[in-house]
Order: C-alpha cells, then sequence, then structure tokens
C-alpha cells in the first residue's frame, strides 16, 4: 500500500465497516512506518485488474496491514470487498502478514476481530490462530466486543498454507 492507495482503501474501508471505519490519519500514520531499514508495519492491497465498473482501470479489492513491535506482530487490518468473498483473497492477504510477520522475526501474531464477524475468525482458525480472550466494547461507537486470537510461530503457519487456496 502507498499513499496514493488511501483514498480506495478509505472507500472499500467505509463500505465495510461503517460504524467503526479508520480514518485517513490512521492509515498515513502507520504508512509512515512501512518504508526504509526502520519500518515496522507492512501494508499491501490486492488490485483486480481493469475492473472498473466501466471496464477501466484498476479497482483495489482488498488491503492488509500488520505491524511488529519485538517478537510480537498484530494484525491491523484485513479487508476484502464483498464481490470478491469466498475467493480466498482473505486467506492470501493473510498469508502475506504472516510471511511478514516472520520477515519481521515475530514469534506470534495477535489480532482482534469482531465478536459477530465468525466468518473472519473461521478464516483465522484456518491458519492456526486460537481464542485466548475478550475485549469488551473494543469496537466504538458500537460497543462491540473483540475477540482477541494468536498465532505462535507464523512461519510454521504459512509453510502449511502453501499451494493451498483458502476461502476468506
Amino acid at each position: 500500500m502507498r499513499w496514493w492507495d488511501i483514498e480506495p482503501v478509505l472507500e472499500l474501508e467505509k463500505d465495510l465497516f461503517p460504524e467503526d471505519a479508520w480514518s485517513r490519519g490512521m492509515f498515513w500514520s502507520d504508512l509512515a512506518h512501512a518504508r526504509g531499514a526502520e519500518a515496522t508495519r507492512r501494508y499491501l492491497v490486492a488490485v483486480d485488474k481493469g475492473a472498473e465498473s466501466d471496464g477501466s482501470g484498476d479497482r483495489i479489492v482488498g488491503y492488509a496491514g500488520l505491524a511488529a513491535a519485538g517478537d510480537l506482530a498484530d494484525v491491523q487490518t484485513i479487508a476484502v470487498a464483498r464481490d470478491h468473498w469466498g475467493t480466498g483473497l482473505g486467506g492470501r492477504l493473510l498469508t502475506e502478514l504472516l510471511r511478514a510477520a516472520t520477515a519481521f522475526e515475530c514469534a506470534e501474531v495477535m489480532l482482534e476481530c469482531r465478536i459477530d464477524n465468525v466468518r473472519a475468525q473461521k478464516l483465522y482458525e484456518r491458519f492456526g490462530f486460537e481464542a485466548i480472550g475478550f475485549r469488551r466494547g473494543y469496537y466504538q461507537p458500537g460497543n462491540v466486543d473483540a475477540l482477541v486470537m494468536r498465532l505462535t510461530d507464523p512461519s510454521t503457519s504459512v509453510a502449511g498454507t502453501q499451494g493451498t487456496e483458502t476461502n476468506g
């Protein structure tokens, strides 16, 4: 993901997460830490070539981000356009984040997932994430709880998904 991707990412963000969408500033802040030798973030976009409604141009159909600190990584966000659900794109994005966590030499990856987002929870479970707790009222302003999930040794999870198609 680069700065010029922020506007189309925000459109998708607002469609998928209308109550608790990230702001422009949140994306800018994380992207500021995604380049150079001291990078602690990895953000990526999935682009569908020639997918604009008029048949021209490219369309961002997914994005994902990871933050690393020491030997711990945190999945910040994963999103897939509704018309790409069930295509395996979520799994491919997660695989790339776990590769980044491995490159950052992280031993564990954590994430929060809306308690009502069973689809995402199943994706994370397929990759070996385990539920370890809850964060009450984490998603605001809707006051929705988050399920906290953890994956130990992301390099093993990535190796286990090589050559497989995951539904995401």
